[in-house]
């Protein structure tokens, strides 16, 4: 059930206060971006391990952690993880289209999730868990509906469950505290709640 503005705590006018550098790359997660950069917003469970995951990745120019996707405005993650604000866990994915292709990124984001868990990620319970791509243009959104139903197949001829990812034009990116940003660079033996299907995701 959609979360109505008027049940959601009422949030704040301000960002959040960071650095605004990637503690492993020094760039700046803060647009404007380079020029030839797109951006993705992807949702997959908590958020920490999905950030190590693109900023591993050739192509990917900078990530940063946030929420989005509710209807709060600059929530902090106490109150993200009330699931009253409507706002998932999110990745900024800021990359360049000449080196690493969309597709690759959400073969990436497919196989790193279980995307037919509705509002959790395993042991991670909560609308704010959700699976969720948030697009930027129009060729995104159709790059994303086709690989969900590329993946939905794939699931499927593995036995497993309709797939749950909510696709949807990106309205908002709300920073998340500085602590998050990069946590497992910065905590190398935190916690990584990433766990895929083992199905593979034919695309990309």
């Amino acid at each position: 059930m959609p979360i109505q503005p008027d049940a959601a705590p009422e949030g704040r006018d301000t960002p959040m206060a960071i650095s605004g550098r990637h503690a492993v790359t020094d760039r700046a997660m803060t647009p404007p971006w380079p020029e030839g950069m797109a951006e993705i917003v992807l949702g997959l469970g908590c958020f920490w391990g999905a950030e190590r995951l693109f900023w591993q990745l050739p192509g990917v120019h900078v990530t940063a952690v946030g929420y989005a996707g509710g209807v709060t405005p600059h929530p902090t993650y106490r109150e993200t993880c009330t699931g009253r604000t409507g706002h998932a866990e999110v990745v900024r994915v800021v990359y360049d289209p000449e080196t690493v292709d969309l597709e690759t990124l959400l073969r990436h984001f497919w196989e790193a999730h279980d995307p037919t868990q509705g509002d959790r990620q395993g042991n991670d319970i909560g609308p704010q868990y959700r699976s969720i791509i948030l697009v930027t243009d129009e060729a995104q959104r159709e790059a994303a509906e086709r690989s969900r139903a590329a993946y939905g197949e794939a699931l499927a001829r593995a036995g497993r469950g309709p797939i749950t990812t909510e696709i949807a034009p990106l309205e908002a990116f709300y920073y998340a505290e500085e602590y998050h940003q990069q946590y497992l660079h910065k905590n190398p033996g935190g916690y990584c709640g990433l766990k895929g299907t083992g199905v593979g995701c034919p695309i990309g």
